[in-house]
């Protein structure tokens, strides 16, 4: 394993030929930069989602390039606070080019499932997600393991065509 911190893990956005699909399997992140988003949303206000746009510019930046940035949300239900947030921001990242998916948590039914939230870039290396005690992101550790890549493209090629695209599931 490889850990990625700040310049290091966006520059995978920069440097990936094809694809990047997103993992995500907890039902709420304590990040830093989302805490007032997320009040504000909670008290009925406005926002610009300018906390957002680094982020955006960097999607953008790939999938204007032709390379696809996949995100596949497995959340529980009944919906939390944040999970409910996240169902009315994700429009702008769809904006930005990433196609996001959502799976019930009682779905998955079987079917593999990481315990861990992962990148997996190009199908032959894989990032999980590392978040600092206090909640804000540490960056990623990056394994290019044959085994634990297998396991993810697994984790992918079964979860992703039984997840419900944006648009549907947050009808």
């Amino acid at each position: 394993m490889r850990l990625l911190e700040n310049s290091a893990f966006d520059e995978l956005f920069q440097t990936f030929e094809s694809s990047a699909f997103h993992l995500e399997v907890a039902d709420q992140y304590d990040l830093p930069e989302e805490s007032e988003p997320i009040r504000r949303f909670l008290a009925g206000e406005p926002d610009d989602l300018a906390w957002q746009k680094p982020w955006l510019d960097l999607i953008r930046r790939a999938t204007s390039a032709g390379r696809r940035v996949e995100r596949l949300r497995v959340v529980s239900v009944p919906h939390r606070d944040y999970t409910r947030w996240l169902l009315t921001i994700s429009a702008s990242n769809i904006e930005a080019g990433e196609d996001i998916r959502w799976l019930r948590r009682d779905a998955v039914n079987g079917l593999a499932l990481a315990a861990d939230d992962f990148w997996l870039f190009d199908r032959e290396r894989v990032v999980f997600t590392l978040f600092a005690a206090d909640g804000s992101f540490a960056g990623g550790a990056e394994t290019r393991d044959r085994a634990i890549v297998a396991h993810c493209r697994r984790v992918r090629d079964e979860l992703w065509p039984v997840a419900v695209p944006h648009a549907r599931y947050a009808r």
